[in-house]
């Protein structure tokens, strides 16, 4: 028996006098089974010596990378992964010893179960030769050599890549700027920021194969989880560091190992799509200097990322040009098809106008569309995105949910909600903020039980936080802070939210522009939570209809809408929002309104309607009414028993209620108002309440000597201020503090037209915060700031003046007298009878830090005549002047 086994061990124990009995039957087997324990015993201490001779070694290897910026052999990569793999094939099987050893002897019997044991024991023998194996290999006279450069790797373009040529230089202009370390890209999902980031990793690594100013070039997708150690392992195999025992690292010892090569390299970093701050000294990202070379640029749906990445420049890429949107989507739906018939190509300018210049649709809808051969395909296809886009093919399974993600990241309901809001309205339409906010107060998005002010500097915080988000965007070009927009594609995934992604389509009712002529059916109106007919050609709603659940309904510029029955009324007792403004056809308001018991907002401004129905004084909770522009309306009495009211608006409204009345509307905030008597005038600003309300006031007409010199006093919340038409002949401010105390802190926007008597608006020293000032038809007025009125107030001007309008001013001859700074001017108009105007008070260092100023002029003859504060002034804004002109 003796000689059949060569590793036996000698034991009188009754297991082992059991097994030899067996021995002469099964001797080439059993040695696995009879050396089990002394086996298990030897590779146990194998694998201790495995494990030093390794640690041995990667101290050696990691001296090597980290001192000589050397890279290991990859015969120690191989030898390294393989002693990985057998630690853990070791793990597996030392973790069942005990119950193998229990079943080898029981009670002096054989093994309970001979072929289980045997299996273990051969396991057991096999890697015991194969650890020695390793061990004894390794010993390495070598371990590192000179890293072989490392590029980077150029990455797969969609051939059909439209429209980013001038974007892609610009940002390549920029990134080759000496100041440049850092660059983010910012615009909505689905507008081509990686396929413009792939451009530019594709570009940097051209640059590796020829230059030496780079010399690696990595690529890592962060996406909305960011987690430090998954970015640690992408960049850890783009430089070397792999395998197991790597990945076993903490963190900050991966930080360590990657910032310890890359401060070596000239490195470029890409990050696609990133969510929030990502901190680059945590993942071990050496600070990117113009002293190292190395860049980093990333891609992001966030303006606020940009920001706390510590870059202050971010460029937006933004959606196509319509001529560029037109070329991607020939070129994705293909010329075969569109040949197939002479009106394809018209219809198919429409679908691809539908996208709204976003490539993210252009392609999917383009590649939809792309076996469409008959013109009614593409009428049906017209139709579809027209109502509701999530119908249409592969929209709500391609487009729908990656612009999600945006809303998925948004933090609180009630910024959802407010986002949702934005979809109520017309396609591409511009939205006022003032307005929005509002609607958000009175539907409770926004909580209006707290001050006014708080309440809508919380909205105007939503709306920052949206367009960071590319949820929304800035709006029209010469007064985008008013307004935003909401791009198309991202409305149609706002709306497929709002239905809870298709499952309750009713519960969302919006048709806003589409042309309709009468309300729209619905399935079940006991599901309607919101409803959106603006901007349609609505005639007259007599419908009545059980809406249990319906907050919302916006009804506003319908201008055929002539009737509205009482009935329809009569079951919306959760309404909180109508809007009936801007229907101009509208006469006559049913009294069944007093049946809105839960109405908050209520605008019927710019509408005919000739008196108030009485049931209006029972609307206990509402919280804001706009009369604005209703000139018909013979009367408002009774208006102080709306109990709640916190805004009323009666700018250009000529049946003002009494100041009696006003007084008695105790939790009034919000006062805008158009004054036409003096003595009103008088009792108005007298009253120090109602001032404190005031934030739009219109001063119409006053003819009366009463009134030759205006006093106004410091209103705290004044935004805009309109005089027209009156006598007026010097304006003041009433000062009971320091001189220099803004008197009109919050005053944004003044209008003067046809005033006459006034020589100088000189009171605007005392509104800090002016942006718009426009001065028309003033036949005495010599000048805008007069230096002699303005002795003794030490206050620069019109630091935050962002348009400045001056028309029909025969005798004006100076804005101010001498240069200013003008940080944040975009527009000069002059126009019509503006001649004495020689200088404007520009020199070469004004309007530095803003947009570039425009000086617009209707008459070539005052450009010439114009006269610059030196040559390097006007050859700074001469090539800004333009010629406009306008009909009067």
């Amino acid at each position: 028996m003796g000689n059949c086994i060569s590793l036996q061990i000698q034991s009188q124990a009754p297991c082992d006098q059991a097994l030899s009995r067996l021995g002469s039957c099964f001797c080439s087997k059993l040695k696995y089974i009879q050396n089990l324990k002394r086996n298990l015993v030897a590779l146990e201490t194998a694998m201790e010596d495995l494990n030093a001779v390794r640690s041995d070694l990667l101290r050696k290897v990691q001296a090597a990378e980290e001192g000589g910026g050397l890279q290991r052999l990859h015969q120690i990569k191989v030898w390294l992964e393989r002693v990985e793999s057998i630690e853990s094939q070791f793990n597996g099987l030392y973790s069942t010893r005990d119950v193998e050893l229990k079943r080898l002897c029981f009670n002096g019997a054989v093994p309970t179960n001979l072929r289980v044991s045997y299996l273990y024991g051969k396991r057991v023998f096999k890697m015991l030769k194969t650890v020695e194996d390793l061990k004894s290999k390794g010993f390495f006279e070598e371990v590192a050599t000179p890293a072989a450069r490392a590029v980077g790797e150029e990455r797969p373009l969609t051939p059909t890549v439209v429209g980013q040529e001038t974007v892609l230089e610009k940002a390549w202009n920029h990134l080759m700027d000496h100041g440049t370390n850092i660059m983010g890209l910012y615009g909505m999902g689905g507008v081509g920021k990686t396929t413009l980031l792939t451009q530019i990793n594709n570009k940097f690594v051209d640059l590796c194969h020829t230059h030496d100013c780079v010399e690696i070039v990595i690529w890592v997708v962060v996406s909305g989880d960011l987690q430090v150690r998954k970015i640690q392992h992408r960049i850890g195999n783009k430089i070397g560091y792999i395998g197991v025992e790597w990945k076993k690292r903490k963190e900050n010892q991966k930080a360590l190992d990657i910032f310890n090569f890359l401060s070596k390299k000239r490195f470029v970093l890409l990050l696609d799509d990133i969510w929030r701050k990502v901190d680059l000294t945590e993942i071990g990202i050496p600070n990117p200097t113009s002293q190292n070379g190395c860049k980093i640029i990333f891609t992001t749906r966030s303006l606020g990322v940009c920001t706390s990445m510590g870059v202050h420049e971010p460029m937006e890429v933004q959606c196509l040009s319509t001529n560029d949107a037109w070329d991607l989507f020939k070129k994705k739906v293909g010329q075969n098809t569109l040949e197939r018939h002479p009106d394809i190509p018209k219809i198919a300018r429409k679908v691809a106008g539908a996208c709204r210049g976003l490539p993210l649709a252009l392609n999917v809808i383009g590649e939809t569309m792309s076996c469409k051969k008959t013109t009614q395909e593409w009428y049906h296809a017209v139709d579809v995105l027209k109502t509701y886009a999530a119908d249409f093919s592969d929209v709500k399974e391609k487009i729908l949910p990656i612009l999600k993600y945006s809303y998925d990241n948004l933090e609180g309901d009630n910024v959802k909600s407010c986002f949702l809001y934005c979809s109520l309205f017309s396609e591409d339409t511009l939205i006022n903020k003032e307005r929005l906010i509002d609607y958000w107060i009175c539907e409770g998005f926004i909580d209006g039980y707290e001050s006014k002010e708080r309440s809508v500097n919380q909205g105007y915080e939503i709306l920052g936080t949206l367009v960071c988000a590319s949820l929304l965007q800035e709006g029209g070009k010469y007064d985008n802070k008013s307004y935003v927009r909401m791009h198309d594609v991202v409305r149609e995934m706002a709306l497929w939210i709002a239905s809870d992604l298709e499952k309750h389509k009713e519960s969302y009712i919006v048709r806003a522009g589409v042309g309709l002529n009468e309300v729209p059916k619905v399935q079940n109106w006991q599901l309607v939570t919101r409803m959106s007919l603006v901007n349609n050609k609505i005639k007259e709603i007599h419908e009545s209809h059980e809406c249990p659940k319906l907050t919302t309904l916006l009804l506003q510029s319908n201008r055929c809408l002539v009737s509205i029955s009482g009935d329809f009324f009569r079951s919306m007792p959760r309404l909180v929002v109508l809007d009936l403004s801007w229907n101009v056809d509208l006469k006559v308001l049913p009294e069944q309104i007093s049946e809105l018991v839960s109405l908050r907002y209520l605008d019927l401004s710019e509408s005919n309607i000739v008196s108030l129905p009485v049931g209006l004084q029972k609307l206990k909770r509402l919280m804001h009414l706009n009369l604005e522009s209703m000139l018909c309306l013979e009367g408002v009495s009774g208006i102080s028993n709306l109990s709640s009211l916190k805004t009323l608006k009666l700018l250009n409204f000529r049946m003002w209620p009494t100041m009696e009345e006003l007084e008695r509307l105790e939790h009034l905030e919000v006062l805008t108002i158009e004054i036409t008597s003096s003595s009103v005038l008088k009792q108005l600003l007298c009253s120090q309440r109602l001032v404190r309300c005031l934030q739009k006031l219109s001063i119409r007409y006053i003819e009366e000597e009463s009134v030759r010199v205006l006093t106004l006093p410091s209103i705290e919340d004044l935004r805009e201020v309109f005089i027209g038409g009156c006598g007026i002949r010097e304006i003041m401010i009433e000062r009971n503090t320091k001189l220099t105390s803004p008197c009109l802190p919050h005053l944004s926007k003044v209008l003067i037209a046809g005033c006459n008597g006034l020589k100088d608006l000189t009171w605007l020293l005392f509104a800090p915060n002016l942006t718009h000032l426009s001065v028309w038809n003033s036949s005495q007025l010599e000048e805008i700031i007069s230096q002699e009125n303005a002795a003794g107030v030490d206050v620069v001007p019109f630091r935050k003046l962002e348009y400045l309008h001056l028309w029909d001013l025969p005798e004006l001859m100076s804005i101010y007298w001498s240069p200013l700074p003008f940080p944040y001017l975009n527009l000069i108009n002059v126009q019509n009878d503006c001649q004495k105007l020689r200088k404007l008070p520009l020199d070469s260092q004004s309007c530095v830090a803003g947009e570039e100023l425009v000086i617009e002029y209707g008459d070539e003859e005052w450009k010439e005549k114009v006269e610059w504060a030196d040559e390097d002034t006007r050859l700074r804004f001469l090539p800004s002047c333009k010629l406009v002109l306008y009909d009067v």
